[in-house]
């Protein structure tokens, strides 16, 4: 009824079965176009399932998304006649595979023209054009065109040249132009004010991450949010005083205490100085005791009436006492993790089996905080301890200077900042780049090969076991 074929006119066909070997073989690895184009693929993969074939992987160009597109204001509907009528094409569709087919191909012809208007120079841009959301920074589309399908950083600039946004990419074209498709609430103003988008090609994603962060640092951009903040991230200290106790502090001197960070967060910070409080009865009253001061009369502090840690100035403890157990915080922190993470895993699983089971979930994430942090100084403090170290990589050498990539010429080639001694923790200028090379040796190191190492490369700490939620983790892959 709808097509005007009959079953007389089918029954001389060949079986599915029989045409599937050859059609398979026409199709190889092409794009394929069609009109509403995810309907009759969806019988061409049931019959390819049925007959023990994989479905098709491959990609996919649909007319009726591109048309929605473009010509969506000027004609009543999106049929496939319709539009064969309105673009003048010289076959009209009847319902038949040869005179629709021919009707697609000049319907998506004539539709390529117009997305030349949008900057549509290539496959990854047209497949991506369904996806552009209609607003009025879209005549900006045309601007992209220019950029290179290579790894590098952008620069979104305002018409007075200044900068809003840097970002880095592994496909500069693509990823300028899925702006243009974004709905988070701050990208239509971005591309509102944007005027010009400035590019620089990188080797590879590594100098594009590392550049990306370092003009991040430099030119604080409006619309920027990820690493912008460095100048706020804090320490957890371990003071240096006749009772050490834990506090968060901006700033890490050579003060004698010993330091945990830094951390993008204040909330991340006391969160890791709480993990170390559940697993260590250290004291938790501000109070700073002077070598000779005595014990102040009167009831010790909440904390330590509720039994979860000591209180010196209320002589719970005396000097060697407490002395013991701010060595187990310090080597803890410096050396032996298992000191801190132990008690919590019991705690954790004391709680589990008594059915306390939120209680055990905060636990959890204290252990996964302070977990994560500890690998973390590890990790940096024997990437920032090799002076010079060159790893051959499958793009080329790349060679850093205590942890630190060196870039010769263009933006963001000076490292912000002068590095911090090696006695203490990264500076907050230094650990977006660091946590980036990390990041990329951990996930590479089977490609890679060390060349030159300046030192020794490598950590005499033990492995930090990984605590956090199965859901988390499977995210993360």
């Amino acid at each position: 009824v709808l097509t005007g074929i009959t079953e007389s006119m089918v029954i001389p066909a060949p079986r599915v079965r029989e045409v599937l070997p050859a059609f398979l073989e026409f199709l190889g690895g092409a794009v394929i176009v069609g009109h509403n184009v995810r309907f009759d693929v969806s019988f061409l993969d049931a019959a390819l399932r049925d007959h023990g074939y994989p479905t098709l992987t491959n990609r996919r160009v649909d007319t009726l998304a591109i048309a929605r597109r473009l010509v969506r204001d000027e004609v009543p509907n999106l049929k496939l006649a319709t539009l064969a009528n309105h673009l003048r094409a010289s076959t009209q569709p009847v319902h038949r595979a040869y005179s629709d087919a021919a009707a697609t191909a000049e319907v998506f012809h004539t539709l390529l023209e117009r997305a030349a208007t949008f900057g549509v120079l290539g496959l990854d841009d047209l497949l991506a054009l369904p996806t552009l959301r209609n607003h009025p920074s879209a005549a900006k589309l045309s601007g992209t065109a220019r950029l290179p399908r290579e790894p590098g950083v952008y620069l979104f600039r305002d018409r007075a040249g200044r900068v809003l946004y840097v970002g880095k990419a592994t496909n500069l074209r693509s990823r300028v132009r899925s702006y243009f498709a974004d709905d988070r609430r701050k990208i239509p103003q971005m591309l509102r004010e944007t005027e010009s988008v400035d590019h620089f090609v990188c080797r590879d994603p590594l100098e594009a991450a590392v550049r990306e962060v370092r003009l991040i640092h430099e030119l604080q951009p409006r619309f920027n949010r990820a690493s912008k903040a460095w100048q706020h991230y804090t320490y957890l200290k371990l003071t240096e005083e006749r009772f050490p106790r834990l506090a968060v502090t901006r700033t890490a001197r050579a003060d004698g205490a010993h330091y945990l960070g830094p951390f993008r967060s204040t909330r991340a910070a006391h969160l890791v100085r709480e993990a170390i409080e559940s697993a260590s009865p250290i004291r938790r009253c501000p109070l700073r005791i002077g070598r000779r001061a005595a014990p102040t009369p009167g009831a010790p502090c909440v904390p330590a009436q509720l039994g979860v840690a000591t209180c010196p100035c209320r002589a719970q403890v005396d000097d060697d006492e407490y002395a013991a157990i701010a060595d187990v915080v310090r080597r803890g922190i410096t050396g032996e993790p298992h000191l801190l993470l132990d008690p919590l895993v019991a705690r954790m699983r004391r709680l589990a089996a008594d059915e306390r089971f939120e209680e055990a979930a905060s636990t959890r994430d204290r252990l996964n905080a302070l977990g994560r942090a500890l690998h973390r100084r590890t990790s940096l403090d024997s990437l920032r301890a090799v002076e010079r170290l060159v790893v051959h990589a499958p793009d080329g050498p790349v060679e850093l200077r205590h942890g630190r990539m060196v870039l010769a010429g263009g933006p963001g080639a000076a490292p912000a900042g002068e590095p911090v001694p090696l006695d203490l923790p990264p500076g907050r200028h230094e650990l977006d780049e660091l946590l980036v090379v990390e990041r990329w040796l951990g996930e590479s190191a089977r490609h890679l090969r060390i060349d030159v190492a300046t030192g020794t490369f490598a950590s005499a700490t033990p492995r930090v076991p990984v605590y956090e939620p199965v859901r988390a983790r499977a995210r993360r892959r």
